[in-house]
């Protein structure tokens, strides 16, 4: 069910019949008091029926259930319906939804039957919900069978002439230092996306210079990283990986996310700013930004007299970029193995990037002055 912070929903899909429609009525309201007592929660319950929900752009995103369900099965599946409808509709927000009732029912029913998520795969979903709305054949197969397959997320018959993959190694450093120059969180949060364009039905294996592979292997000695709070795409075998640390999998065609994880790890800051904030009494205030040894900004603020001025809080100070060719944490592909029945060569390409995170604060310090 989406709903706007009005309480009317936008469109609502009941699976089994066992919760009244009339129950999302009383969401937003409970929404709204929790959240005026400071005691918000994912989960929130009227009665029997309780409310998962998550927020994302101007929707919520709220299922309804009157058992004690798997809570990380139903998030899981709210996250995994914003990934296929931002699929369908580029930014999803509440006049995409308005545009699109028609194809969203569609894609509801596909996504879930009487409470179980079934396909969930936009790619797949793509092959037979198309946006154009065309008609079906009589007689005709409604559902491709790669929907049945035990490769359910890439369609038999892909042809590509030239079969290459690329792999894109992007870490995201969150840094958090106070005004004293301590650093209060250092963390690495790394993905690796691929882009493949395969023919056929092929086998890839990736290396990483995992600090557990190496040691399972006696290369402790090696440059390693010890990779943290991995997830993989649905694609990996996982057991395999379990067993030997080896990343073995079918893609998915085209682009799609193959892993994250996490290092936890100090690291020294790649970006290092200091700033000074000067107010005098009544004229002015300045603001002194340093950046390691090779930038400094000043900047002159004339204020109009005034008798009385609060002393405002020291605001923290966000800072954005991005450095190609390299990794903080050192992780390399050492190998990226493509095998298929036909035996085509294929070609690897690797990009690493490096990139400021959601958390890359510093906090400024603030000197308040008479004028001289």
């Amino acid at each position: 069910t989406g709903a706007t912070a009005v309480t009317t929903p936008l469109i609502s899909r009941n699976y089994k019949g066992d919760v009244a429609m009339s129950e999302i009525e009383h969401f937003m309201p409970l929404l709204m008091q929790r959240e005026e007592e400071g005691a918000l929660a994912p989960l929130l319950s009227h009665g029997r029926v309780h409310f998962l929900w998550i927020k994302y752009s101007n929707l919520y995103l709220v299922a309804t259930t009157l058992k004690n369900a798997n809570a990380s099965l139903v998030y899981s599946f709210l996250y995994k319906t914003v990934e296929v409808f931002s699929e369908y509709f580029k930014e999803l927000e509440e006049e995409s939804i308005r545009d699109n009732f028609v194809i969203i029912y569609e894609l509801l029913d596909e996504l879930m039957d009487f409470g179980f998520p079934q396909t969930t795969d936009s790619k797949i979903l793509q092959e037979y919900i198309t946006q154009q709305g065309n008609k079906l054949e009589t007689g005709k197969s409604r559902v491709p069978p790669t929907v049945t397959n035990a490769v359910s997320w890439r369609s038999e018959g892909i042809k590509y002439k030239k079969n290459e993959v690329f792999i894109d190694v992007i870490e995201s450093v969150n840094l958090l230092v106070n005004a004293n120059g301590s650093v209060l969180l250092s963390e690495i949060v790394g993905t690796i996306k691929l882009k493949v364009f395969l023919s056929g039905m092929p086998e890839l294996r990736l290396g990483l210079n995992d600090r557990v592979l190496f040691e399972l292997t006696g290369r402790s000695k090696n440059k390693s990283v010890e990779l943290e709070d991995v997830k993989f795409h649905q694609c990996v075998r996982l057991s395999r990986f379990d067993n030997d640390r080896t990343i073995s999998f079918i893609p998915p065609d085209g682009d799609f996310e193959l892993m994250s994880y996490r290092l936890s790890t100090q690291v020294k800051p790649l970006i290092w700013i200091e700033s000074v904030i000067e107010k005098f009494s009544h004229s002015r205030v300045e603001i002194m930004v340093k950046g390691g040894k090779e930038y400094l900004m000043r900047a002159h603020f004339g204020l109009p007299s005034v008798e009385k001025e609060e002393v405002e809080g020291r605001p923290p100070i966000g800072v954005k970029f991005e450095i190609p060719y390299f990794t903080v944490s050192g992780i390399q592909v050492r190998y990226m193995k493509i095998i298929e029945k036909s035996g085509y060569q294929a070609l690897p390409w690797v990009r690493y990037i490096t990139q400021s995170g959601g958390k890359l604060w510093l906090r400024s310090q603030l000197w308040l002055r008479p004028d001289p």
